[in-house]
């Protein structure tokens, strides 16, 4: 069986290396044949090993044109011409442990990882998702009908996803993490502390700010006035893991 790995990629912000770095993480940490998808407006840079696909096309309203909110569109039939249980992968994360037990987890049901800030509400995060092609395409037809609504009900599209998809299964709370909420030593520690990863853990995300180049150096972009609690010290580990 081929693992479909799928990420996505737009405007400034994450450059090829993102993806080629992501694509490297996957391949040493799975086993067997990996095809390897990223669905960006600049393919400029990509390594070989990544296919190309344009962003798949979605019609949202110029406010929310690159944001998150354009993730909605892998959720339409035919998409890419993929078949089958993909799992997508936000470019910034990274990966530090064997990731074949992803496919082997509830097969054929739409997992994601449940959201860090918002545990017991029933909202995934959908730095890291699993689900078959040609199902919950609903979740792409609703809003290319009237996407009003949902942006008045939802602040942000995993919302959305998630509520749309009630029976959805978590992953394992030890095998995704978030750098920022799940491993960063709170304040004052964080000024003292540099954040440990746990054995368990196969993803590490990066919600907002550090990322992970940040994060590895000890530098996390904030304004002035949040700088004095918005501090990281340089983290070794991201290092070894994200190239």
């Amino acid at each position: 069986m081929t693992k479909t790995v799928i990420c996505m990629k737009w405007g400034e912000r994450y450059p090829a290396h993102f993806a080629n770095r992501l694509y490297n993480m996957v391949r040493r940490n799975v086993t067997g044949d990996l095809r390897f998808v990223c669905f960006t407006d600049d393919k400029e840079g990509l390594l070989p090993e990544v296919e190309y696909q344009p962003l798949p096309p979605i019609d949202l309203p110029e406010k929310y044109r690159w944001w998150p909110w354009r993730k909605i569109s892998l959720w339409q039939a035919g998409l890419g011409g993929l078949e089958g249980e993909v799992l997508f992968l936000d470019v910034d994360l990274i990966v530090t442990g064997n990731m074949d037990p992803f496919w082997e987890f509830h097969p054929g049901e739409m997992c994601i990882a449940e959201n860090w800030t918002q545990k017991g509400m029933g909202i995934g995060n959908t730095s890291v998702y699993k689900w078959t092609i040609g199902e919950h395409t609903e979740i792409f037809e609703k809003y290319m009908r009237d996407s009003t609504p949902i942006h008045d009900e939802f602040r942000a599209s995993q919302q959305y996803v998630s509520a749309m998809i009630p029976d959805k299964v978590y992953w394992p709370e030890e095998w995704c993490v978030s750098f920022k909420h799940s491993l960063m030593p709170s304040f004052p520690m964080n000024w003292f502390q540099t954040p440990k990863l746990p054995k368990e853990t196969k993803i590490v995300a990066f919600t907002g700010r550090p990322d992970p180049d940040e994060a590895r150096d000890g530098k996390w972009r904030a304004p002035l006035h949040k700088k004095i609690y918005k501090h990281v010290r340089p983290t070794p580990w991201i290092a070894e893991h994200w190239r």
